[in-house]
């Protein structure tokens, strides 16, 4: 079993008097980091905390007597649900993108979707807290 570099174990391998290719090693060494970090936080921050939020929710709604099965209770639920394939799919393009970093798309690709899925989490919490029934 051979132990794989960093992915940002080569970025300080320019050479001191060509500023052109550390200015070109350094943006790449920020992109490599904030990926990495990105992927990182997916893993170990934001995966954890849907998890706990889709086990509240679901505790909360087993305790509560709500009568039938409120629209705005299945807005939770389905931006709950549908948030886990867009959080993966995420960690996968973030994946992805530390793992081809001369490629510039996963960047975006995962920005876009976390901001879609930020859209559809407040378009969820309006409907839980007006409840428009």
């Amino acid at each position: 079993m051979t132990i794989q570099p960093s992915p940002i174990a080569n970025c300080h391998s320019a050479s001191p008097n060509a500023t052109a290719s550390a200015i070109h090693v350094s943006r790449d060494c920020r992109i490599r980091f904030k990926t990495l970090a990105t992927l990182r936080t997916i893993g170990f921050l934001v995966l954890p905390a849907w998890l706990l939020m889709r086990v509240a929710g679901q505790w909360i709604d087993s305790r509560e007597d709500i009568p039938g099965d409120p629209a705005w209770l299945g807005v939770g639920f389905l931006v709950g649900d549908a948030g886990l394939v867009l959080l993966v799919i995420t960690a996968l393009i973030a994946w992805w993108g530390v793992r081809r970093p001369e490629r510039r798309w996963p960047v975006r690709a995962v920005a876009v979707i976390s901001g879609l899925y930020l859209i559809a989490l407040f378009v969820a919490m309006w409907a839980m807290t007006t409840k428009p029934d």
